[in-house]
């Protein structure tokens, strides 16, 4: 039977450091793990920016997602204020995806490519 330090796997508690990350148990200020998931996220994308609107899990009210885009957490907050700007309606991001209210996929399509991006409609 592994002994109780081979089961805690290291350190239980030290006020050395002050917090530490539960995944990399780092400091906090040397932690990189919130930078290296950003940095796989934007591995995994195919740089196709997919626009599609969706309506379930939310009381039949429809959203226009905007999933794909090739840019960091701070580039992508902005993008969205201006495409919620240019829409007029109110949105949000959540885990890397742009939420627009409202149905605005053929408006949100020619401005995503005026800025550049290969742009398709997905869904239905």
């Amino acid at each position: 039977m592994a002994s109780l330090k081979d089961q805690l796997g290291g350190l239980v508690y030290s006020t050395d450091h002050g917090d530490t990350c539960p995944d990399c148990r780092h400091p906090l200020a040397e932690c990189n793990c919130a930078q290296q998931a950003e940095q796989a996220r934007l591995a995994e994308l195919d740089g196709i920016v997919r626009i599609r609107r969706e309506t379930s899990g939310r009381k039949g009210k429809g959203v226009t997602t905007i999933e794909g885009v090739p840019l960091s957490a701070t580039e992508l907050k902005a993008l969205a204020k201006a495409l919620k700007k240019r829409c007029g309606t109110g949105g949000a991001v959540k885990e890397g995806v742009v939420e627009i209210q409202g149905d605005h996929r053929e408006l949100l399509k020619d401005e995503l490519e005026k800025r550049g991006y290969r742009v398709k409609l997905a869904g239905g």
